[in-house]
């Protein structure tokens, strides 16, 4: 990795770590960077994957404070993260690289609709935010599970996804459940990072680089979720993804 690709890759990190936090889809930002150096589909998913856990732990840890009184509704959801993003892990070991190719540009498109679609999403969860409620029952957790295998596979728009299910079974604080986002989206990394590292080849010093910048922007977007509007960096999501699918499919 010579000195262009590192600041390249690690600016993109440091993009993702804040997006991520903010919003989702940061894997939109260091995914289709890599593949602009030339790594390989899986192993830049992977690399990739075990990159950004750092920065979705510091993100979880920047939204402590709205994390409080939440401890039942992680463990509930946690488990079916845990789940989830096992079984999408060993879906990305086990089938063709060939299948990965395929379906990567239209998991890429899938995450720019979401990201497109937030607006609508939190609106829909804002209007119901105060009126109680429980943690929506089996469907909730069957859906966060689903959610943990679409991560742990691929994880771009993952929040996205999570908080679109929050806003349809969930009546509670748009802050508070964005604290929630970050710890599943944290366990779902987490825990296909563990089976990356045992049984897939990854490329430590482009981890490396992905974990130290998306841990700063983890951090840095935490700080300034709450006050800055995410139509920009939505905006940029979306450019990326589309681009990355064109290439991918044309090439």
């Amino acid at each position: 990795m010579d000195a262009i690709e590192a600041l390249a890759i690690g600016g993109a990190s440091i993009a993702a770590g804040g997006i991520n936090a903010m919003v989702g889809s940061g894997t939109l930002i260091t995914f289709p960077t890599l593949l602009a150096f030339g790594y390989p589909s899986v192993l830049a998913n992977v690399s990739n994957n075990i990159g950004l856990v750092p920065g979705s732990l510091s993100a979880a840890y920047g939204y402590r404070r709205e994390l409080k009184g939440q401890r039942r509704r992680v463990l509930l959801f946690g488990s079916g993260s845990l789940v989830g993003g096992i079984i999408g892990a060993v879906l990305l070991l086990q089938l063709p690289t060939s299948t990965f190719d395929a379906v990567v540009p239209v998991l890429i498109l899938l995450a720019c609709a979401l990201v497109l679609l937030q607006p609508q999403l939190n609106k829909r969860l804002a209007r119901r935010a105060d009126q109680g409620g429980k943690d929506g029952g089996v469907p909730m957790w069957l859906g966060v599970c689903g959610a943990g295998v679409y991560g742990g596979y691929f994880g771009a728009a993952q929040g996205v996804l999570l908080m679109g299910l929050f806003g349809s079974f969930l009546k509670e604080d748009l802050q508070r459940l964005n604290a929630v986002k970050n710890v599943l989206a944290s366990i779902v990394n987490g825990v296909a990072a563990l089976v990356f590292v045992v049984v897939a080849d990854v490329d430590w010093t482009v981890a490396g680089v992905i974990a130290l910048g998306s841990t700063a922007g983890g951090l840095l977007g935490a700080r300034v979720g709450r006050r800055l509007p995410p139509t920009v960096l939505r905006g940029i999501i979306v450019v990326v993804g589309v681009t990355a699918s064109i290439v991918l499919l044309v090439r």
